[in-house]
């Protein structure tokens, strides 16, 4: 049977990692696809390079059109990353009939709703195990694995930079921003490391998993986003006394229930922000840069899938196996593949309808706070009355010694306050009432809890 030929767009470290094993394990991906992939054609702007990671049996081009527009190349691999280009050349190559795998996770998020929508149009597939998590296989769980399955929620360790600075931060006490020049030194960070450190890279993620795990739009715009920018040493230390750590989430939940007014608030939690996670759970053990999505269904209950989510041949594994899944589908019917959002399209809930993605201020969760105040007489008990008054309920108390927050002589302390469930809405107008109070020397540390049980 005739190979199925790829043309690749951009051969950076994803793509040489890609050229690389399917050149090693060429056999093995024959027998398991059926037939040969070979990569015949790769576009980059440095074509030297390119030659040099290639050789001289694979055509190489400076524009990326001369690959769409090659009619031998049956599959197009977009590597390029970014909104920009790389939307134009996808709707471009599925345009031409060409079949797409991307690495792209930012494209996806913001533009997945006209790029899917393009391709079944065409009758092509988009494919895109590597967007999410490198070389864990969570959207072929998601999509094929649990598909008996009504997902109830999806929490994941899914930025390896952010864990591996929270890693850090635990286990030598530093503060964020050392940890984040040391991470940059080792090459764990970019020198412009805002989509990592603020939660965007990780809310793509997110967004993307969120669609799939229950048949909606993607929804980019419509996620929290928080990142790990504002936590202490002193946050780590504290949670670790509570038996927790402090991880950065992406949190996806199916949500159903009554308010006390009666009211129904049914949808979707699409959000990124840290958590205190039980030190027991095993997804709060996962370290370094390593990424791990923990995923609940109705009939298989809790799953959990680690590994590597970055790197040049852990992600080019997620490459290929779309590239397999592709020369196995195809000549198949376009009506009888997986559909891109594992859902049939016509079955996808309408962005903003019955499945609504809820505003933060109708979350419920329970919290840690560490405010720093006076130490005097009578100041937690003023805290705690405003809590009561919104009707918030407190699980634990940690009082610091003042010697111990500023040294000997002190007159100010930290109060840590670990409290029930309860609604975002109703915290943020208890923390506004709290930091009014005179005696509230600092501006309040508000990090979630999620006991992922």
């Amino acid at each position: 049977m005739k190979p199925i030929q790829v043309g690749l767009l951009g051969i950076g470290t994803v793509g040489s990692g890609t050229f690389q094993v399917l050149a090693r394990n060429q056999e093995e991906i024959r027998r398991r696809a059926g037939r040969g992939i070979e990569i015949t054609m790769v576009a980059d702007l440095d074509t030297a390079r390119a030659r040099s990671i290639v050789g001289d049996g694979v055509r190489v081009v400076g524009d990326a059109r001369e690959v769409i527009a090659n009619p031998d190349i049956d599959v197009v691999v977009e590597l390029i990353g970014g909104y920009g280009i790389a939307k134009a050349l996808v709707l471009e190559a599925i345009a031409a009939g060409k079949h797409v795998v991307t690495a792209n996770k930012a494209l996806l998020a913001v533009h997945g709703q006209e790029i899917f929508k393009a391709a079944h149009e065409q009758g092509v597939v988009v494919a895109f195990e590597a967007a999410v998590a490198g070389g864990i296989p969570i959207i072929k769980a998601l999509r094929e694995g649990l598909t008996a399955n009504q997902i109830q929620w999806v929490a994941g360790i899914i930025n390896g930079t952010t864990n591996f600075i929270l890693s850090e931060m635990r286990d030598k006490g530093l503060d964020f921003d050392v940890v984040l020049k040391e991470a940059q030194r080792l090459g764990y960070a970019e020198a412009d490391p805002t989509f990592d450190i603020e939660g965007v890279d990780a809310a793509h993620k997110a967004t993307i998993i969120s669609a799939i795990a229950f048949g909606i739009p993607v929804q980019f715009d419509k996620a929290y986003v928080e990142g790990i920018t504002k936590l202490a040493a002193a946050d780590i230390k504290y949670a670790e006394q509570l038996g927790y750590r402090i991880k950065l989430l992406g949190i996806t939940k199916r949500t159903e229930r009554l308010q006390a007014d009666g009211t129904a608030v049914r949808g979707v939690e699409l959000r990124v922000h840290p958590c205190l996670v039980p030190a027991k759970r095993l997804i709060a053990n996962v370290e370094g840069a390593m990424n791990a999505v923990l995923v609940q269904g109705d009939a298989v209950g809790a799953t959990l899938y680690y590994g590597k989510g970055a790197g040049s041949e852990p992600t080019a594994s997620a490459v290929i196996a779309d590239l397999i899944d592709i020369a196995r589908l195809i000549d198949a019917d376009p009506a009888h593949r997986v559909p891109p959002l594992a859902f049939q399209s016509h079955t996808l809930a309408a962005a903003g309808g019955e499945l609504p993605v809820l505003p933060m201020a109708d979350v419920v969760t329970s919290y840690y706070l560490r405010i720093r105040v006076a130490d005097e007489a009578g100041v937690l008990a003023r805290i705690t009355g405003l809590l009561a008054g919104a009707g918030i309920s407190i699980d634990a108390v940690l009082q610091r010694e003042a010697d111990e927050v500023g040294g000997e002589g002190s007159t100010q302390t930290d109060l840590i306050i670990l409290t029930h469930e309860t609604r975002e809405g109703d915290m943020d107008a208890a923390l506004a009432q709290i930091q009014q109070l005179p005696t509230v020397l600092a501006p309040i540390t508000r990090i979630r809890k999620e006991e992922l049980n």
